[in-house]
């Protein structure tokens, strides 16, 4: 049996990608899972922030520490509102400029369908294999948080950039013109991000995930409302597990959740 407070899991690029869970002895390589009976069991909570047993929040943090971390701060999900490269800070300028003052990436992704992102240049291909894309293309590297944000806006205007987490657990089906969407986002993007346009861009990346078997309808699991759940696991995509009943559970969603795992 394996203790954990759940936190997303670490992945390693590979044919298949390899997913690896922290627990309270080291990390459990999840992909040995595969085929295998789960039974997953909620003890209790713990903030990732100040580590006490509090309900979680939002993002692994209990309320308290969701509206004080900078970790949680606004400019995470709108990067354009970052403003360490002003040197004003929203919650912490120290953290804000350690993340926010390094090489970023726009990029396009095809996950439940063709969206933009961003992210930092560090974090790839971390950032796609979490949103469980199985292709994904750079478009350009900018210096900070704020400019990748300008272009991420200024895209959004003619490509999604919500993740249909539904949809992508499920067996992808649609083909794109990679240069063609590339060609596209690149028109759109404003003049002065134009200079930080990859030119030597690789083709796309192609991602492999260790599914067995995609979910024809997705169930997704709530560890609250269903504290024990047994299942066979046959899949892993993005920060899901998939299993032979249809059921999901979002690794990286539970986060600040105490389980219990029994593997046989």
């Amino acid at each position: 049996m394996f203790k954990a407070t759940l936190k997303k899991m670490k992945t390693e690029m590979a044919n298949p990608i390899q997913y690896y869970l922290e627990t309270e002895n080291g990390f459990l390589h999840v992909n040995s899972c595969l085929d295998k009976q789960l039974i997953l069991l909620h003890t209790g909570y713990q903030c990732l922030q100040c580590s006490l047993e509090r309900p979680i929040f939002r993002q692994g943090f209990c309320q308290r520490c969701f509206f004080d971390s900078p970790a949680a701060g606004e400019w995470i999900m709108r990067p354009e509102l970052s403003k360490a490269h002003l040197g004003q800070a929203d919650r912490d300028l120290a953290y804000e400029s350690e993340v926010q003052l390094q090489p970023h990436i726009l990029y396009l992704a095809m996950s439940s369908h063709l969206k933009v992102g961003v992210t930092r240049k560090s974090q790839l291909p971390t950032r796609w294999i979490d949103q469980g894309a199985h292709q994904a293309m750079s478009l350009i590297e900018v210096p900070n948080r704020y400019l990748a944000g300008v272009g991420e806006v200024a895209l959004k205007a003619h490509f999604s950039d919500k993740t249909n987490w539904r949809k992508m657990l499920q067996k992808p089906t649609e083909n794109i013109n990679w240069e063609e969407e590339r060609n596209r986002a690149l028109d759109f993007l404003p003049n002065d991000l134009k200079p930080y346009i990859i030119r030597d861009a690789p083709n796309w990346v192609t991602l492999d995930f260790p599914v067995h078997q995609y979910p024809e309808k997705v169930n997704s699991l709530n560890l609250e409302k269903t504290p024990y759940f047994e299942g066979k696991l046959v899949g892993i995509k993005g920060q899901y597990w998939v299993f032979e009943d249809h059921t999901v559970f979002n690794v990286r969603g539970n986060e600040g959740q105490k389980i219990s795992l029994t593997i046989s």
